[in-house]
């Protein structure tokens, strides 16, 4: 088995700021690790949140928003569901067949790459009592499986606590964009990093979700580096007074 962290962190922390959390921001795949899937398949939208991962490092190093990464491919174990739940080590993904997961240790991925990963972005979190924590993604413009084009070019999800996402869903609005509220699926039933790590401890965040032909160029993921932060500055004010 080779050693590999599922997390790093971009840009230094300064407590009661505004931090950035990408559970899916690489395709990395350990060499121990067979998914019997194409090469080309990692740089799908299956694989990987399109596009996270340099929006995420130029909110961190241009904008003071530091990020919580990860570093494993969501084909290898997804950071972003609950250890219980059957697509946590999924063996298929919008029509692909994972060919090496179907019988995989389960308890293994958990222990090297899932429970490090949330151990430390719990004790990332303490440390760092944010104002607001920004849960980055990007969905794919239309699913390969069938499914209609997705209108919104950006979406806010979220559970129980929506105070957070009422601001931006405004606020992007304004900015002349076609936002999703609980758009193209539910923070209701899929917002496992946030129920943990935001909504258990009382903390205001922003699950955003860029549709990912918005952010593939690296000019775009500047371009959407600043609105994200801006927004993001701007929904923390807003919850200041309220």
């Amino acid at each position: 088995m080779t050693s590999h962290s599922p997390y790093r962190h971009v840009g230094e922390v300064a407590p009661g700021g505004i931090v950035c959390v990408a559970d899916h921001a690489s395709s990395f795949v350990p060499d121990d690790v067979s998914l019997g899937i194409a090469p080309e398949l990692l740089g799908k939208h299956i694989a990987v949140d399109i596009g996270v991962e340099g929006v995420a490092e130029r909110m961190a190093l241009g904008h003071g928003i530091p990020a919580h990464l990860a570093r494993i491919s969501r084909l290898v174990c997804d950071l972003h569901r609950e250890e219980d739940s059957p697509a946590v080590v999924p063996t298929a993904s919008d029509g692909y067949v994972i060919p090496g997961n179907v019988d995989a240790d389960i308890e293994e991925r958990l222990a090297r790459f899932h429970r490090p990963y949330h151990a430390a972005l719990g004790d990332w979190l303490d440390a760092a009592q944010p104002e607001l924590i920004v849960a980055l993604h990007s969905f794919t413009p239309r699913l390969e499986s069938g499914g209609e084009e997705r209108p919104w070019e950006v979406a806010l999800l979220y559970n129980e606590d929506d105070r957070a996402a009422r601001h931006a869903i405004r606020l992007f609005a304004e900015e002349g964009l076609t936002v999703g509220d609980n758009q193209p699926y539910s923070g209701k039933q899929l917002n496992a990093t946030m129920n943990r790590h935001a909504e258990a401890h009382g903390r205001p965040y922003l699950t955003i979700e860029v549709r990912q032909d918005m952010i593939e160029r690296e000019a775009d993921q500047t371009r959407w580096a600043a609105l994200v932060a801006n927004v993001a500055r701007q929904t923390s004010l807003l919850l200041k007074r309220t």
